[in-house]
């Protein structure tokens, strides 16, 4: 629902990935512009009887990607879990926002413009390569691996021991990557995948 930025990204992504799609926009110039790349409905989704006339109750899964409207973003939310779809994913633009989407019954509310904030600030912060907060402070981040780890294998560096995070795989010049395990060898021109709570990850990356 809504093809602006966040909603058209969607939308198109799943296409590629080979899922059935139906998108709803009420802007015509969108309409135009995304014809032939993504099934497409012109409709209004804060009127019920558009989405019955679409046959949305038999999707399985919706998104809200209107943000910005925030009274049509409310309605075309309250609208999905009126006939209720199993799973609704709503985009906020506030913690506000979010709040009352959970509140009237969004099962998934996703602030991009937050989350994505804090990813790039924990990148441009230190030696982190990319950062993918999953739930609760667990993290798993790709790095550059600190000099006292280099030329060890992980059970020789203690690792998990010493810092309380885990290294999930490693990835070599020109090599596939590999899952770690206690006999993985880390060089210096590795990159490796690394688990663990948010702070410990930081005071590992900040390492020599």
């Amino acid at each position: 629902m809504g093809l602006g930025r966040f909603g058209s990204s969607i939308a198109g992504t799943l296409e590629r990935l080979g899922q059935d799609v139906l998108a709803v926009e009420k802007d015509p110039d969108l309409v135009a512009q995304w014809s032939g790349r993504v099934a497409l409905v012109e409709a209004d989704a804060t009127n019920p009887d558009a989405l019955d006339q679409l046959g949305a109750r038999e999707f399985p899964v919706a998104v809200v990607g209107v943000g910005s409207a925030l009274e049509a973003s409310v309605l075309i939310t309250g609208n999905l879990v009126d006939i209720g779809i199993p799973q609704i994913w709503a985009k906020a633009i506030s913690g506000e926002h979010a709040r009352i989407l959970q509140r009237i019954g969004a099962h998934h509310v996703v602030l991009p413009e937050a989350d994505a904030g804090a990813r790039v600030a924990h990148l441009v912060s230190g030696k982190l390569l990319d950062y993918i907060e999953v739930e609760d402070g667990f993290t798993v981040v790709k790095m550059r691996p600190p000099k006292e780890t280099q030329g060890f294998t992980i059970a020789q560096s203690k690792i998990r021991t010493r810092y309380g995070v885990t290294v999930i795989g490693v990835k070599s010049p020109g090599r596939d990557f590999v899952f770690a395990t206690p006999d993985t060898r880390i060089s210096a021109n590795d990159l490796v995948i690394v688990s663990g709570h948010a702070d410990l990850l930081e005071r590992f990356a900040a390492r020599p």
